[in-house]
């Protein structure tokens, strides 16, 4: 692979050429071509989790010397509290900190960096997850140059989980140089393919939310009447094993949420699933990521899961026309009213290194192409 020279996040053809240099090797099982992902590459659970004490950053150090040490060379005096065999399935009890090494390792060139991120059915199951370098001050930041391990933070918030090693919870994206669009760039790239439609019909250059990213806003009317606008977690649930897919009722683990009056009052610490109102679409020749949007104050936090993969919403030549952003939503400290079609999201575009052979959609096995207010693949589809 060696240097990277331009500027753009790396597709699967650029991630398959890294994984034959052994810059993105793994210990143990091979890396699978199922793990590459049109921008990005699925990192898999290692045989092991530890139980810590609490959250940490590894800072000037190690992750491992933060975990079994008290930083005077003491041992038995780290973080850890305990481990557990997961390689053949281990449980995560909600509301603890888990710190599990993951399996694939990098040896990155000078200027290509990496950035991590739950998927999509991780933070929907408001699972806490996020990526841990050796002697870094930012979770799911990857360093220029960076050589060592990965380390995975886990809470589950909402259900205790049942993990395995070689379960995928995030995905790692990696890109040289700086490929973020303006704004400029955004009102242009919306000009020319209409990345944002409302209904059946796309958002006029005038009303499309351009401001430092793309803003959407949430949708608290349904499609009819009457109809789902989301779900709202319940404090007492059963185990949800993340290898099942369609298999548990979504009442045992689930309040829905109906249409109603345009608003929705959110409770303090309490886990929603909602939706965008609009429909967004990542042309071939982009990757976009959702980030966290804090309120001012800081009552409110949307969309744990940030990344879209070139062709989500968009497919292989424009077919589609727009899919809804999937919210998981908290709100902190006070009740906190919603209204329909209040600003809940952004979104910040990048530019590709060249467009990947495959996009995001049902030939590569994607499962949220389509998807409206959609809960994690766990659960039975009715």
């Amino acid at each position: 692979m060696g240097k990277v020279k331009a500027s753009g996040v790396l597709s699967s053809g650029h991630l398959k050429k890294a994984i034959s240099k052994k810059i993105i090797s793994s210990q143990g099982a091979a890396i699978a071509d199922e793990q590459i992902q049109p921008a990005s590459i699925d990192l898999r659970l290692g045989p092991v989790a530890y139980r810590l004490v609490s959250s940490f950053l590894p800072e000037n150090g190690t992750v491992e010397d933060k975990l079994f040490s008290n930083g005077r060379g003491e041992s038995d005096a780290g973080l850890v509290m305990y481990e557990i065999d997961i390689s053949a399935g281990g449980i995560l009890e909600k509301g603890h900190v888990y710190l599990i090494p993951l399996m694939e390792e990098l040896k990155l060139p000078a200027n290509v960096k990496g950035r991590a991120n739950p998927k999509s059915t991780t933070g929907r199951l408001d699972i806490f997850a996020r990526v841990l370098t050796d002697r870094c001050a930012r979770f799911d930041d990857v360093a220029k140059g960076y050589t060592g391990r990965l380390y995975l933070e886990v809470m589950p918030r909402s259900f205790t989980i049942r993990v395995q090693q070689g379960l995928s919870l995030v995905q790692l994206r990696l890109m040289s140089g700086e490929c973020t669009l303006n704004d400029a760039g955004l009102k242009a790239l919306h000009k020319k393919t209409r990345i944002l439609y409302d209904g059946g019909a796309h958002v006029s250059d005038k009303a499309v939310n351009i401001s430092s990213g793309l803003f959407m806003s949430v949708d608290l009317s349904g499609e009819a009447g009457g109809g789902i606008i989301g779900y709202k977690s319940k404090r007492n649930s059963h185990v949800v094993d993340l290898t099942k897919k369609n298999h548990y009722n979504i009442d045992d683990f689930w309040e829905t949420i109906y249409s109603g009056k345009g608003s929705l009052i959110l409770e303090p610490e309490d886990f929603y699933i909602l939706c965008s109102k609009e429909k967004i679409r990542i042309p071939p020749g982009y990757a976009a990521e959702m980030v966290p949007y804090e309120a001012g104050s800081g009552e409110l936090r949307t969309h744990y899961a940030g990344f879209f993969d070139p062709g989500f919403g968009f497919g292989s030549g424009g077919e589609v026309k727009g899919t809804k952003a999937v919210l998981e939503v908290r709100a902190h400290d006070v009740p906190f009213m919603i209204a329909d079609g209040q600003t809940f999201c952004k979104l910040f575009f990048e530019e590709m290194l060249e467009v990947p052979k495959k996009v995001y959609g049902p030939k590569i096995g994607s499962s949220y192409q389509f998807q409206g207010i959609t809960l994690s693949k766990q659960f039975k589809n009715y």
